[in-house]
């Protein structure tokens, strides 16, 4: 039986934000590293695409190949430059040289990761996004998104343009209140700062098929500045043995955004800014 597509209409030039590639071929560079399932390929992608009616995409080096960025850059070209971006993991100190080879390639962030997995600490945060901002690139951060508040400071200090992943991945799910989801607003307040709408169910408690805690912080944000948000499928969610229907990660929007402009915003003319589509 062929899965149901969503019920949102996608509007053209709607883009997936965060996306991960896998190749079995390519070495696992983190041990203990999801390796990521075999059919999480550019063929599996190229049908989600379809079914969801989406025309561009964002590439996100997983965790378990470290610093070699090849399959995602193979997965850029491979989807097409023009509609394809990639975030790349880097460290600190790559030179102009790299950052070159790997704009031509089609990245436009460095992912930071400050959970299990992650190879970046948070002493090189500030010296990588000087680095990579000259590059026109941003840092897209994942992290525990109860300290934002305690980190607030530090990443207002960071230069360019900062994406927060998975909703401020808030590992124990928390009210709009809190003060790490206060600290999130006052970020996107700033104008430099992006959140992705992502992985609801990744930390919900509440659960399918409304991921109720989760999504609470969703509207919120949405409602704070619809400017700031894009949206995201996560595919292939390697971090959860049941995966979720892509299709009902879509239809989230007909609640958390019932007015069409507003996810006009996040699907289309948020990520056309962020990434540089044309």
């Amino acid at each position: 039986m062929m899965p149901a597509a969503p019920r949102l209409s996608m509007p053209p030039g709607g883009c997936d934000c965060h996306v991960h590639i896998y190749d079995p071929r390519a070495p696992v560079a983190v041990p203990g590293a999801n390796p990521g399932p075999a059919w999480a390929d550019v063929p599996g992608y190229r049908a989600l695409q379809a079914r969801l009616g989406l025309q561009r995409a964002v590439i996100v080096q997983p965790n378990a190949y470290g610093t070699d960025n090849g399959v995602t850059l193979a997965a850029v070209a491979a989807l097409g430059a023009e509609s394809t971006r990639g975030v790349a993991v880097v460290k600190p100190g790559l030179g102009s040289a790299e950052l070159q080879r790997l704009t031509a390639g089609g990245i436009r962030g460095a992912r930071v990761h400050m959970l299990a997995g992650g190879i970046l600490s948070w002493d090189m945060l500030e010296p990588l996004a000087a680095e990579v901002t000259e590059a026109g690139w941003h840092i897209q951060l994942q992290l525990d998104g109860r300290l934002l508040h305690e980190r607030e400071a530090e990443l207002r200090r960071l230069p360019g343009t900062l994406v927060i992943d998975h909703i401020g991945k808030f590992l124990e799910p928390v009210t709009p209140d809190h003060p790490g989801f206060q600290a999130l607003l006052r970020l996107l307040d700033g104008g430099r700062t992006y959140l992705k709408l992502a992985a609801a169910y990744e930390v919900s408690r509440a659960g399918p098929p409304d991921y109720a805690d989760t999504a609470a912080l969703a509207k919120a944000a949405i409602r704070h500045a619809p400017e700031r948000m894009t949206w995201a499928s996560n595919w292939p969610h390697v971090s959860v043995e049941e995966k979720p229907d892509d299709a009902a990660l879509l239809d989230l929007l007909l609640d958390w955004a019932p007015d069409e402009a507003t996810r006009r915003l996040i699907l289309v003319d948020n990520p056309a800014r962020l990434y540089g589509f044309a």
